[in-house]
């Protein structure tokens, strides 16, 4: 549309100039005037032809254009509503895996502030004498019901001497029931860990030092009880930090503890130990069960001569009665042969007196002299 009134803009254009000459020339020469005004007629009548048939064409390519770029549009617009509705899928996926793992993050920060209260729990136990050596009972048990029968051991059992032990484990003699203590000193422990300076760890590795050997020299004195318990005792510690630290730094200690024959264990040798002590308790029942066996066995060999002394005897009860029998099979035959010959003897003696006509009226006598001879 622009093209269009730009040309007819020029069309007017020279067709105002060239009227303006005309009318100049008019003056001048009327004849070339009127010829020229002709022309121009022409000329005019010929552009409006020339710019109706350029309108047309132009509305045409107008219609065409606006055609395709009403398809292009449309195309356009359903590409952008694919790629939309594509965007709007996969930012639903996202948004839904994110939802998932917020929901992970905020089971996971639940956790961690369950976590952390029982961390402060622990901790407030740990700080309590009572509470501290409540927990380590606790733990000594789970680990003893689980490694141990119940038979094969007693909680807070009371000794002889009326000391009361943590726990003690049954064992055969030797070496004897043995007692396991759960107490442990933590508050040196906690100083030599807190302290910041030379002088406090100084300060902390003594005190540690002082307090763990009393606490084994304690052990030694209430839970070894001769004629009674074995000859040493168990110092349970329920962290494998302070085992370890006893062991690599504070080796006077242990060698304290060798000395009094008390053994200082964590959770890990503990299992250990009383693994060691179920084996024991098995192989004394195997070995009672083994003496079970061979009384029985006696008694089944004793069972065993009984029984062959009594088929023996059923063995001379069946020869007597072999005898008896090979006894009577011969008096029966011998019957058989007498009724035999006595069958033989009354028919011959009929055959005789039917011969000789002897009296038959007397068997016997005939009877007899048959035999006779």
């Amino acid at each position: 549309m622009d093209v269009i009134l730009t040309v007819a803009v020029a069309v007017i254009g020279v067709l105002v100039i060239a009227l303006i000459a005309v009318m100049r020339s008019n003056h001048k020469n009327p004849s070339q005037g009127a010829e020229l005004i002709g022309r121009l007629t022409q000329l005019a009548e010929s552009n409006a032809a020339q710019q109706a048939q350029f309108s047309e064409r132009l509305q045409v390519q107008e219609r065409s254009l606006s055609k395709t770029l009403e398809e292009r549009l449309a195309d356009l617009s359903r590409r952008i509503g694919e790629n939309l509705q594509q965007s709007s899928n996969k930012t639903g996926e996202t948004m839904t895996k994110l939802q998932e793992r917020l929901a992970v993050i905020d089971a996971a920060q639940k956790n961690i502030t369950k976590l952390s209260s029982e961390v402060v729990g622990l901790q407030d136990i740990l700080a309590n004498k009572q509470a501290r050596g409540a927990f380590g009972e606790i733990q000594l048990q789970d680990l003893v019901k689980n490694a141990l029968p119940p038979s094969a051991f007693n909680f807070q059992a009371t000794l002889g001497n009326g000391k009361r032990a943590d726990c003690l484990i049954h064992l055969p003699n030797p070496p004897g029931s043995i007692v396991i203590d759960a107490k442990f000193p933590l508050e040196s422990y906690r100083a030599l860990v807190k302290a910041t300076d030379e002088t406090a760890r100084t300060n902390a590795i003594r005190r540690l030092t002082a307090d763990v050997n009393k606490h084994v020299n304690d052990i030694a004195e209430r839970y070894i009880v001769p004629g009674e318990t074995a000859e040493s005792a168990l110092m349970f510690l329920p962290s494998e930090a302070i085992y370890a630290e006893l062991h690599a730094n504070f080796s006077k200690v242990v060698e304290n503890s060798y000395a009094k024959r008390v053994w200082i264990v964590s959770p890990t040798t503990l299992m250990a130990t009383l693994n060691t002590v179920r084996a024991i308790l098995k192989d004394a029942q195997m070995q009672e069960q083994a003496s079970v066996i061979q009384n029985e066995v006696m008694t089944m060999l004793n069972d065993v001569a009984r029984l062959d002394q009594r088929v023996e005897n059923l063995e001379k009860h069946f020869a007597l009665a072999e005898k008896d029998l090979r006894s009577i099979r011969v008096s029966t035959e011998k019957v058989s042969k007498r009724g035999q010959r006595i069958t033989e003897i009354e028919l011959g003696e009929s055959h005789e007196k039917g011969d000789t006509g002897e009296d038959l009226e007397n068997p016997k006598i005939a009877m007899v002299h048959r035999i006779g001879d």
